[in-house]
């Protein structure tokens, strides 16, 4: 199938794009599950204490303070509440399987590429609609949209050079 200097060129460059993709989708999974070590993390970035007051502070300090008592705390009194996050982990992952079937055979696999870019798209109004309800910031809205807005990237380079394996056997089936 893969058969042309070209078919294959142009499946060496899908597998690199979709590695990366992948890469970047399993790293967003497993960062799920340490939440109160990142949140932690990320808050001595910031100069915050652990015992921060989100009162006391403004913007993105704030926001962080905030998020890192919340985590902390539910943590704490109700750790249960993080395994939907552990799941959230668990979806990363398992979406991460179904890309890896891009990488045997794109061709065959290209609605998987469609799948992707439709859900990264989808992003955005979950962002946007969610977001407010759920009181989160509109910086972090904006955060949260970019992990959508770099899938396509990837995705949409993948779907582009897949079109083109497709064209190409189309010419060599004609022929």
């Amino acid at each position: 199938m893969y058969d042309t200097p070209e078919a294959k060129r142009l499946l060496k460059w899908i597998r690199l794009w979709m590695a990366a993709f992948l890469v970047g989708l399993v790293l967003s999974g497993v960062t799920a599950f340490p939440l109160v070590w990142e949140i932690k993390l990320l808050a001595s970035l910031f100069g915050l204490p652990p015992d921060a007051d989100p009162s006391a502070y403004s913007g993105m300090r704030a926001w962080i303070a905030l998020v890192q008592q919340g985590i902390v705390q539910s943590d704490a009194k109700w750790p249960f509440l993080a395994y939907g996050t552990d799941w959230l982990a668990f979806g990363h992952l398992s979406i991460a399987l179904f890309f890896g079937g891009v990488l045997l055979d794109p061709v065959r696999n290209i609605y998987t590429l469609r799948a992707g870019l439709a859900v990264s798209v989808l992003v955005l109004p979950l962002a946007f609609v969610c977001g407010p309800i759920r009181g989160i910031p509109f910086f972090h809205q904006l955060i949260d949209c970019a992990f959508g807005v770099a899938a396509l990237l990837p995705l949409g380079i993948c779907l582009h050079l897949t079109r083109r394996i497709e064209a190409l056997q189309a010419a060599r089936d004609r022929a």
